[in-house]
């Protein structure tokens, strides 16, 4: 099994990548649904269609792509000999705490769906910033292995 990932490292590599794009983007745009979402009288027509757009958001990109970065990101990590290393350590921490902010996504947006609006817009794009952050993180962890 260990020749067979080996062999398709890159591969691998370049569809981790890929759904970590894909996951980014979702978890960039929800926040933004959300500000949007909020503005819309809970209820009407408006809020239908909200709430159909970050389900979809949820189903079609962050969901999946959150199960993909994970499978091909721990496969790459074996493969490598990652989990003995500090760098990794680290990685591994921001990719949880991103995790968590995914999950916090998906309840605030069945809040909103139930017609809770519990935070400011202020505050949505404060949150906003948190993948950015994290992702900058991780990649300098990554590509410099600063330990």
């Amino acid at each position: 099994m260990d020749q067979y990932i080996s062999m398709l490292y890159l591969w691998l590599k370049s569809a981790h990548l890929i759904f970590v794009i894909f996951w980014m983007a979702g978890l960039f745009m929800m926040p933004r649904f959300f500000v949007y979402h909020q503005e819309i009288a809970a209820g009407s027509d408006e809020d239908a269609k909200w709430i159909e757009r970050e389900g979809k958001l949820r189903k079609i990109i962050l969901n999946p792509s959150l199960v993909i970065v994970w499978v091909l990101g721990l496969v790459l990590a074996y493969d490598i000999g990652a989990f003995n290393q500090g760098w990794f350590h680290a990685k591994l921490l921001f990719v949880l705490a991103l995790s968590g902010y995914h999950g916090w996504m998906i309840v605030y947006s069945k809040k909103l769906a139930r017609g809770e609006r519990t935070m400011s817009d202020k505050g949505l794009r404060l949150v906003n910033e948190v993948p950015g952050i994290t992702a900058a993180i991780i990649v300098i962890l990554v590509i410099v292995k600063p330990f």
